[in-house]
C-alpha cells in the first residue's frame, strides 16, 4: 500500500525539531516513533495515530475519525484521520503531538 508523500513532506518539518523522533518504512506506509514506540504512521492518505483508548474513543465522535482497522479488527488505542481532518499545518500538528505525548509517556523500548 503506498502512502501520501505530500503529507510526508508536511509532517518531516514539524518532527524535526522534536527529540528522540524516528522513522521508519513498515506495513507499505512509513511510521514515526518516540523512545521506540510508534505513535504516529501514514497509510495511503491515511494519518494513522496512536491516542490511546480514551483519547481515540473521544476521537472517534468527529465524522473525519475512523478505527484504525487493516485485517478486519480494530486496533485499540488507535485512529485513522482522514485529510478533512488536518486540511491546516496546525491541525496537523495538534494530531502528531497528542499521539506523541501518550508515546512518550509509555515506556521507552
Amino acid at each position: 500500500m503506498a502512502y501520501d508523500q505530500d503529507l510526508e513532506a508536511r509532517i518531516d518539518p514539524i518532527l524535526s525539531g522534536w527529540k528522540r523522533i524516528e522513522r521508519k518504512h513498515m506495513f507499505g506506509g512509513i511510521c514515526y516513533l518516540v523512545n521506540g514506540n510508534m505513535f504516529s504512521g501514514l497509510l495511503r492518505e491515511f494519518l494513522i495515530l496512536r491516542l490511546g483508548e480514551e483519547q481515540s474513543a473521544a476521537a472517534l465522535d468527529l465524522p473525519q475519525v475512523k478505527p484504525f482497522d487493516i485485517t478486519g479488527r480494530p486496533m485499540k488505542g488507535w485512529v485513522m484521520v482522514a485529510p478533512e481532518g488536518f486540511r491546516s499545518d496546525e491541525e496537523l500538528e495538534g494530531w502528531l503531538r497528542r499521539a506523541r505525548d501518550f508515546a512518550a509517556a509509555l515506556p521507552p523500548k
